[in-house]
């Protein structure tokens, strides 16, 4: 099993950022890949962005178009934590934002290919 526990949500005005982390616990040696979701009220989760390992190197997955260009995700392997550096943030990117993980090989851009969810953390712009 594999625990997911985020951080660093919180109301920001427009055009500020926020770093999101996960950090992961339990058999992290089996995860394939990691990333981040992300769920507006009245509309479905979302994939965000996500990135992959291979051969002990991580690898970007994707970047959904929304966020293309503003927000950053990035990995410490030694601290067993998935970051999300959101800039520019807008008022549509208010959302509770998700990691996930699979131990599968795909790369965690869908809800069909996640194993794991952490349990949220709201992010709130304001305009």
């Amino acid at each position: 099993q594999v625990q997911l526990v985020e951080s660093g949500g919180g109301s920001v005005q427009a055009g500020g950022s926020l770093r999101l982390s996960c950090a992961a616990s339990g058999y992290t040696s089996n995860i394939y890949c990691m990333g981040w979701f992300r769920q507006a009220p009245g509309k479905e989760r979302e994939g965000v962005a996500s990135i992959y390992r291979r051969s002990g190197r991580a690898y970007l997955g994707y970047y959904a178009d929304p966020v293309k260009g503003r927000f950053t995700i990035s990995t410490d392997n030694a601290k067993n934590t998935l970051y999300l550096q959101m800039n520019s943030l807008k008022p549509e990117d208010t959302a509770m934002y998700y990691c996930a993980a699979s131990y599968r090989e795909n790369w965690c851009k869908s809800e069909v290919d996640i194993d794991y969810w952490g349990q949220g953390t709201q992010v709130t712009v304001s305009s």
